[in-house]
């Protein structure tokens, strides 16, 4: 086994344990159990608040990477984590809401989500340097374990919680988490001069415009810019706003997809199937980014998703859970699309030089998304009398943008040499 394959395996692992990030839902309702005076929209914003320190904690990481090693930015991650976890155990109390809320946001928003961010952006970071012409491929297998880890971590998660109770369950999931990450780390370096294995030195398909990183236009080799740089470019600005519109779309349903099973007829965990789903389609979006390049990938995610909402509305109107559990899928391989198309056109348009901070600096699209999918889910099923029809339509006029902005990006690339 080459040490390329070593460390793909390693981060595999590792992120497969920060997806947990994504099982946000199946805390929702055994929180608001025990705190009655939550309300969908105070809890929704822990998950909120978790995604923009994700994207924070990514962007520091991207950083931190010029001074400071790879594995010991996922070591601090870890013990942020466990950090977090562990208090929220010891401080959360039913008798306090108001303050334990407060806590929740602290401990698992700010602490939970930096942290994930932070090793997420390393590990990525360092594991793609080894692939270099096939970024998509490994990144959509690093994003594989992050996006499955949801359902895996979901259902102990619920195992865990009939028997000892929600908040000791968070301390439990502190330890392993912090743990694994530790361990782990010892794995995580990237190549020197000359060691990528040759298996990764594989040209990128000639239809994977700018894959290899550097393969001609003004984002190549020759002029890999940094963060500093990128963000005065119309082609950033343009990819940011996608990012942004694709990944309000799968936030607008992953934040309530355990209630959404429920609320159709089945059971809380099988709403995390999005999270599988969500794995697969950054594994998938990511291989046809290196098979069909970045444009036919980007068409192909959009309209996934306008199929999936296509179903969500059929089963909201029919009260056929089979629609429900099509559209489910369906979003989550567009969501999971979207952060692997991200690291690969990343790469590609920009280099792999500067690529752990361009890619943190992408990454904060995330936060619009975090905080406009949430908060206008849990508002929409409010004024809905607690209904999703209307959730699920919004997600089809998301598609129609999301396809709009793939055709921006695709013109504004061209005209300025990047495709």
């Amino acid at each position: 086994m080459d040490k390329g394959t070593i460390r793909l395996i390693a981060g595999t692992a590792m992120l497969l344990f920060l997806g947990l990030i994504y099982a946000w839902s199946i805390f929702r309702d055994p929180l608001t159990g025990l705190f009655p005076g939550w309300t969908p929209v105070k809890i929704s914003t822990t998950f909120t608040l978790s995604m923009i320190f994700f994207c924070i904690g990514g962007f520091v990481s991207g950083k931190l990477t010029r001074n400071i090693r790879y594995r010991t930015i996922i070591r601090a991650a870890a013990l942020m984590i466990l950090t977090g976890f562990c208090l929220i155990s010891l401080l959360l109390d039913p008798q306090a809401e108001t303050r334990s809320l407060i806590l929740l946001y602290v401990f698992y928003g700010v602490f939970g989500g930096g942290g994930v961010g932070l090793a997420y952006n390393a590990i990525i970071g360092s594991v793609t340097r080894w692939y270099p012409g096939r970024t998509g491929m490994a990144s959509g297998i690093l994003l594989l374990g992050y996006g499955v880890g949801g359902l895996a971590l979901g259902g102990v998660v619920t195992v865990l919680a009939a028997r000892l109770g929600i908040i000791p369950v968070f301390a439990v999931l502190g330890v392993a988490l912090g743990v694994a990450l530790f361990a782990l780390s010892s794995l995580v370096r990237i190549p020197a001069a000359g060691e990528a294995p040759a298996s990764s030195a594989v040209a990128a398909p000639a239809s994977s415009a700018g894959t290899a990183a550097g393969n001609g236009g003004k984002g190549g080799a020759t002029a890999e810019p940094g963060f500093g740089a990128i963000v005065r470019t119309p082609v950033f600005w343009a990819l940011f706003l996608w990012i942004t519109i694709t990944s309000t779309a799968g936030l607008l349903v992953i934040n309530s997809a355990a209630n959404i099973s429920v609320f159709f007829g089945g059971a809380a965990v099988l709403g995390l199937v999005v999270t599988v789903f969500n794995g697969i389609g950054r594994f998938a979006l990511g291989a046809a980014y290196d098979r069909f390049g970045r444009a036919r990938a980007m068409y192909l995610n959009g309209t996934i998703l306008l199929l999936g909402g296509a179903a969500l509305i059929l089963g909201a109107i029919t009260w056929q859970t089979v629609f429900i559990f099509v559209g489910l899928p369906l979003l989550g391989l567009s969501f999971g699309g979207a952060p692997a198309l991200t690291a690969a056109s990343v790469m590609g348009f920009f280099g792999a030089k500067h690529f752990a901070e361009n890619f943190a600096g992408a990454t904060f699209a995330v936060i619009p998304s975090a905080i406009i999918g949430p908060l206008v889910s849990s508002r929409l099923q409010e004024l809905s009398g607690g209904t999703y029809l209307t959730t699920f339509i919004m997600l089809i006029i998301i598609g129609a943008g999301a396809m709009t902005l793939t055709s921006i990006l695709n013109s504004i690339s061209k005209k300025t040499g990047l495709e």
